[in-house]
């Protein structure tokens, strides 16, 4: 694949991402008939078929999978040295992408407005996703760096600690668990457990915990699967179950009394929030400095838990 080029790769890329050839064409200020040719010898030049189409749809084959995934690379190879050479001219000046999992929402956000107010020519790019999104994202060297509570464990990941992250079974204040001390894991079992999707580092933890205890898992372990941490909250909110979620993600309602945290036995659980990036993935002056404002300065943005909180699961939380 000697003769490849960047405008095959390109052609090819932005037909993947519209969908239509039509679209790819305009965004890209060509005609359609040059993006289906782009297509055609790229193709030739591979040797294999890169698209399976079916009528106005298609999908990509295992080929067309690798080729894209090189074209990411090459895509993000280029903007990376396009950053260098702007820094290099214009300085402190560039940008940042930062991957983000859903549940760090409710802090990222303040560290990275102050990250802006204390580097205004910085220009900061957002990605947010669960667990699995954002690790595909970092595996596609989409992002300089992200946020999240379970980075993947292999090779080639750069992790550091930010601060804890405690997680907890939250319940609406007048649940008939409200008083009781020590509950099991086995208890909870007969409740109406709201539970993060497929991929959730949230639901991951849940499952481990019942997992070391030896708890079985089947279909009907847990009740409805929600999407979204508030939607949890307001389902609880509303009395349609409990959940385990992450405590910062309920502080404010923890705090204003809306919700409640039960004294479940080995809760809180404490895991960490870290600051993750690729180890051969090459940081720009912007990315270097937010990677270092969060290693410096991440945990000063973590939600203070209620002291009522803290007294009932009996730890001290940052």
């Amino acid at each position: 694949m000697k003769n490849l080029t960047l405008k095959q790769l390109r052609a090819f890329s932005m037909l993947v991402r519209t969908k239509s050839v039509t679209k790819a064409a305009a965004l890209l200020h060509v005609t359609p008939p040059a993006i289906t040719t782009q297509l055609r010898i790229l193709e030739e030049e591979v040797g294999l078929p890169l698209i399976n189409r079916s009528g106005k749809t298609f999908r990509l084959t295992q080929a067309g999978v690798e080729v894209l995934a090189a074209a990411s690379r090459i895509n993000s190879a280029l903007a990376e040295c396009s950053a260098a050479i702007d820094g290099i001219s214009l300085g402190a000046r560039g940008n940042v992408t930062v991957g983000v999992v859903s549940t760090a929402k409710y802090f990222a956000p303040k560290a990275i407005a102050e990250f802006a107010r204390q580097n205004p020519d910085v220009d900061v790019n957002l990605i947010v996703g669960n667990r699995r999104e954002i690790v595909e994202a970092i595996d596609d060297y989409k992002v300089d760096c992200a946020i999240m509570g379970r980075p993947p464990e292999e090779q080639g990941i750069n992790r550091t600690i930010i601060g804890d992250h405690p997680h907890i079974v939250i319940a609406p204040p007048d649940h008939s668990l409200k008083d009781e001390r020590n509950i099991t894991l086995n208890r909870l079992l007969n409740e109406n457990i709201l539970i993060r999707e497929y991929g959730s580092g949230t639901r991951l933890l849940l499952e481990s915990m019942f997992a070391e205890l030896g708890i079985p898992i089947g279909e009907n372990t847990f009740g409805m699967e929600v999407w979204s941490n508030e939607t949890i909250k307001q389902s609880v909110m509303a009395g349609l179950g409990i959940s385990f979620l992450s405590a910062h993600a309920v502080s404010r309602e923890l705090q204003d009394g809306l919700l409640i945290a039960l004294d479940v036995i080995g809760l809180p659980r404490i895991r960490q929030w870290f600051v993750v990036r690729q180890h051969d993935k090459r940081m720009m002056p912007a990315a270097i400095k937010f990677y270092e404002f969060m290693l410096n300065q991440g945990k000063d943005f973590l939600p203070q838990i209620p002291a009522q909180t803290k007294n009932k699961i009996s730890i001290s939380i940052q």
